[in-house]
C-alpha cells in the first residue's frame, strides 16, 4: 500500500488513532511515540514496520495490566492510522467487519474479531447514571445492518442542503452504532468507517473532533440512542449533530463532555436512589 509522504497528514491520522483509544482509557507507550514515530515520520518505517517492531517489543515484556493497555493502544492506533491512509472504501457491512478484523486481530479474543456478536449485551453508561442503551438483538444484527446500508445507498447527498447532509450522516452513524454488531471495539470501528465514508463522499473533514473529543462522540451516540419514558427521557441527537457540524463544517464550537450527563440536564429531575 502506498503511504502518503505528507507528514502533517500522517500526524493527523495518528492523533485520531490515539484520540479514539482514549474512549477506552488507553494511552500510547513512550516506545511508540518517542522511538518509532520519529522514524516513521522521517520515512524510515512503514506502518507495517512500526507494527512489527511493536509486536517484537511487547513479546519480551511481562503481560501486566499496564503493558497490555499500552500494547492495545499502540497496535490499534497503528492500524487506525494505516486504514485512514488508505483510500479504498466500499459502502457495505462487509467493510465494518473488515475494519474490525484489521483493528483487533491478535488484540481481542480470536472468536470476536471481525465477527458479529452471538449474545445480547448491555453496558453501564456513566453518562446515563449507570443505565444502558438498548442495543440490537444479536440475531437481528445482519438484517438490521443490511436495512440501514441499503437505505444509505439510496441517498443522494448532491441535492441536499449542508444541514440535511450533516443530519443524514449523523443519523446513519447513530443507527449502525446502536446495532453494536461486535462484542468490543464498536465505537472505534464505526468512527474509522465514518471517516473513510466521509472522505469517499468528498467531504473535507476536520480531524480534531475525533482526536480531541472522541469520548464526547461516544457519549453523544449514547444520548442519541437512549430513551426511558419512566424517567421522562427521550433520545436526543442534538449533541451528535453538534459533533458532526464541527467535523464537517470545521466550526470552532466547543464540545463539553459534562453537558451530556443526565444529572446535569434540565430535561429530568431523576436522581439515583440512596
Amino acid at each position: 500500500m502506498e503511504e502518503t509522504k505528507n507528514v502533517e497528514q500522517k500526524e493527523k491520522y495518528w492523533k485520531i488513532g490515539f484520540g479514539l483509544n482514549k474512549i477506552d482509557y488507553l494511552e500510547p507507550s513512550e516506545y511508540l511515540t518517542q522511538t518509532l514515530l520519529p522514524d516513521h515520520f522521517a520515512g524510515n518505517l512503514t506502518y507495517q514496520e512500526v507494527e512489527n517492531a511493536l509486536v517484537s517489543h511487547y513479546q519480551v515484556l511481562p503481560e501486566d495490566a499496564q503493558n497490555l493497555k499500552e500494547r492495545e493502544c499502540d497496535i490499534v492506533s497503528t492500524r487506525i492510522a494505516s486504514l485512514l491512509d488508505n483510500s479504498g472504501f466500499v459502502l457495505s457491512p462487509v467493510s465494518l467487519k473488515g475494519i474490525h478484523r484489521v483493528l483487533f486481530k491478535n488484540v481481542l479474543p480470536e472468536e470476536w474479531v471481525g465477527e458479529y456478536r452471538q449474545k445480547n449485551i448491555y453496558k453501564k453508561e456513566p453518562v446515563l447514571s449507570g443505565d444502558t442503551v438498548a442495543y440490537a438483538n444479536y440475531f437481528m444484527i445482519e438484517d438490521t445492518l443490511h436495512y440501514d446500508f441499503e437505505n444509505e445507498k439510496k441517498k443522494n447527498y448532491t441535492g441536499l442542503a449542508i444541514d440535511e447532509k450533516i443530519r443524514n450522516i449523523a443519523q446513519f452513524t447513530s443507527s449502525i452504532w446502536q446495532i453494536h454488531p461486535f462484542r468490543e471495539g464498536n465505537t472505534r470501528t464505526v468512527a474509522v468507517f465514518m471517516v473513510q465514508y466521509l472522505n469517499y463522499l468528498g467531504f473535507n473533514i476536520n480531524n480534531e473532533p475525533f482526536e480531541k473529543n472522541a469520548t464526547y462522540f461516544r457519549n453523544a451516540l449514547v444520548r442519541a440512542n437512549y430513551t426511558n419514558q419512566g424517567r421522562q427521557i427521550n433520545r436526543n441527537d442534538d449533541y451528535l449533530m453538534k459533533f458532526f457540524e464541527i467535523l464537517m463544517l470545521q466550526t470552532n464550537a466547543t464540545l463539553v463532555d459534562q453537558e451530556l450527563y443526565l444529572q446535569s440536564e434540565s430535561e429530568t429531575e431523576w436522581e439515583p436512589e440512596q
